[in-house]
């Protein structure tokens, strides 16, 4: 049952009007006066760092002259059937995607992921309240600047290890439900690494059709997953029409391609209607010689699985090296370490030791987070570790980050 606690209650969202800074200028600022006292090793951005896959370079070579032509908005039939098919592949689905209407190009999520609340704004039914956005507390940026750009009110709902590093569903009024535009939830999450399981995405998955918002599902981390089992995804329980849901797909991380910025959105085809009117005037193509590597990558599990592989490794790595420092738990998904280093002096202490004694470039917690309504940051005393750089580097690092928290 969905409980009536109020939205000031036990999940304490924060609500706020400003958005706050980039977690990456504020970690140059606090690094800048400082010098490393090893050669440098940055953990702190989420590129991945594996090698490319080897297609790349033959496929674009192939399909040079297609830069000198505009390419369709919603992108090529081609890449359209291409995703339609991998989603069918990869998910239970009720039926096949149609690929349409149900899918669309993106240069990469970050620009789908915030442009979908400008349009989520617009095509919801009128709101009881004013209109809210609501986005798991720590989260990825775009979220609350698509929050920001859509004039919704950014509710941040705190996912911390009591709540399973998940938005706690129970914990949110139907007040704030009513008033709801669109929800972001990423799975594999970011930082965390969190995986909701299916039940708890058939929940959400209700509650957008009773409340008649959206869910906006982050999957760019769903083919790092270091248990052996793949994450379900939102498409899998949203029945037969995807009704309120819509995924957001990359290559970035499933094929070490952050440079290529190519993704897809998939789901509610009414949405996505409306959608891409909007991307048509606000957002680039997507060139189709991309499209065309995105179309190799989308047909290729090899290099997905090498990759895989390469991440599981490093956990091992973490699991042997780290242990049960710091609060650590091998996630079940993505490429990050969220360390507790409360009993270091801080997230950003601990930051700074790390990049003065080690060398080590991580992103203190609470740069990533937005404090709660008690004023609480469940970000506080934590650090980001993108183990993202190959094995051996991953390995000295681990072993420095050791030596100078102890």
């Amino acid at each position: 049952m969905m409980s009536m606690v109020s939205t000031a209650a036990a999940s304490q969202p924060t609500t706020a009007k400003a958005e706050g800074r980039s977690p990456f200028v504020r970690l140059h600022e606090l690094l800048a006066d400082i010098k490393p006292g090893k050669p440098p090793i940055n953990l702190s951005v989420g590129e991945p760092q594996h090698p490319i896959p080897p297609f790349v370079g033959p496929v674009l070579m192939a399909h040079l002259n297609d830069f000198g032509r505009y390419p369709a908005n919603k992108g090529t039939e081609r890449f359209r059937q291409a995703a339609a098919a991998w989603l069918d592949r990869r998910y239970r689905l009720t039926r096949p995607m149609d690929p349409e209407s149900e899918v669309i190009v993106l240069n990469g999520t970050r620009e789908g992921l915030f442009l979908g609340a400008v349009a989520a704004k617009r095509f919801v039914p009128r709101r009881a309240g004013k209109p809210a956005i609501l986005i798991p507390n720590p989260f990825y940026a775009a979220y609350s600047a698509g929050a920001a750009a859509a004039e919704c009110e950014p509710v941040y709902l705190p996912t911390t290890r009591a709540t399973g590093f998940l938005p706690d569903l129970d914990a949110i009024s139907e007040e704030l439900l009513a008033r709801t535009v669109a929800f972001y939830i990423a799975s594999p999450s970011n930082p965390q690494g969190a995986v909701a399981d299916q039940a708890y995405l058939s929940r959400l998955s209700a509650l957008a059709r009773r409340f008649g918002f959206l869910v906006f599902a982050d999957e760019c981390y769903c083919e790092v997953y270091l248990n052996g089992r793949a994450p379900h995804g939102m498409l899998e329980v949203s029945g037969p029409d995807f009704a309120n849901v819509v995924v957001f797909h990359s290559l970035s991380k499933r094929s070490n391609l952050p440079g290529l910025r190519v993704g897809f959105a998939a789901g509610d085809r009414r949405f996505l209607a409306r959608y891409v009117e909007l991307r048509n005037i606000a957002a680039p193509q997507v060139p189709v010689p991309a499209q065309e590597v995105a179309i190799a990558a989308y047909g290729d599990e090899a290099h997905v699985d090498r990759n895989r592989e390469m991440y599981v490794a490093k956990f091992d790595l973490a699991d042997q090296i780290i242990g049960d420092r710091y609060g650590y738990q091998r996630p079940p998904g993505g490429f990050f370490l969220w360390l507790d280093v409360s009993a270091q002096g801080g997230d950003e202490e601990a930051s700074k030791r790390l990049w003065r004694d080690g060398g080590l470039r991580v992103i203190p917690g609470h740069y990533l987070a937005r404090d709660g309504a008690d004023g609480s940051n469940p970000g506080t005393n934590y650090i980001r570790v993108a183990l993202v750089q190959d094995k051996e580097t991953t390995a000295e690092a681990l072993h420095r980050l050791v030596a100078v928290l102890g």
